[in-house]
């Protein structure tokens, strides 16, 4: 059977867009996919899942600075601008089943990348090939080309009692 390719956005003000999208790695990598992840934000921490990905031998790339701030725009623009180049670069390789795109909606919405570098992503792929794209305020176009759309809405959360983020929970 011919794989279809897919266009899956994670977004929403509610946590686990990225934990769903890990997920789905692991069930692409036990299918026998091969998977790459791109973290267009976080960078160089180590969560739990990150931790399994890399036992079980999924391509984890962070290249991002972490949070994005007055101070650090320019250099986060840079970063983005790198992985963006990277994303365009990996997808037309063919070497790849599932790429995950991991916070690029927030690159957008902070004005790190245009939104029609992010949709050009989706132009290029091969038709077989799966792309994820992650992080809140998807762009609607974005919605509109994807063939699955999960939107994560925030009813409650630890923090707003003052209950800091705990590993294995938030990290």
């Amino acid at each position: 059977m011919e794989r279809h390719g897919l266009i899956i956005v994670h977004t929403g003000d509610g946590k686990g867009k990225t934990t769903a999208a890990l997920g789905l790695a692991m069930r692409a990598f036990g299918a026998g996919l091969k998977v790459l992840i791109l973290q267009f934000i976080k960078g160089r921490k180590h969560s739990g899942e990150l931790k399994v990905l890399e036992i079980l031998g999924v391509e984890v790339r962070q290249l991002g600075l972490g949070f994005i701030t007055k101070e650090n725009f320019d250099e986060q623009k840079k970063s983005a601008r790198a992985a963006l180049e990277l994303a365009h670069k990996e997808i037309l390789s063919g070497a790849w089943d599932l790429i995950i795109l991991d916070e690029i909606n927030y690159a957008v919405k902070f004005g790190l990348l245009d939104a029609e570098e992010i949709l050009e992503l989706i132009r290029i792929r091969p038709p077989q090939m799966h792309l994820v794209f992650t992080g809140r305020d998807a762009l609607p176009e974005l919605i509109d080309k994807a063939d699955l759309v999960t939107e994560m809405k925030l009813i409650k959360h630890p923090l707003q009692k003052g209950v800091a983020a705990q590993a294995g929970i938030e990290f």
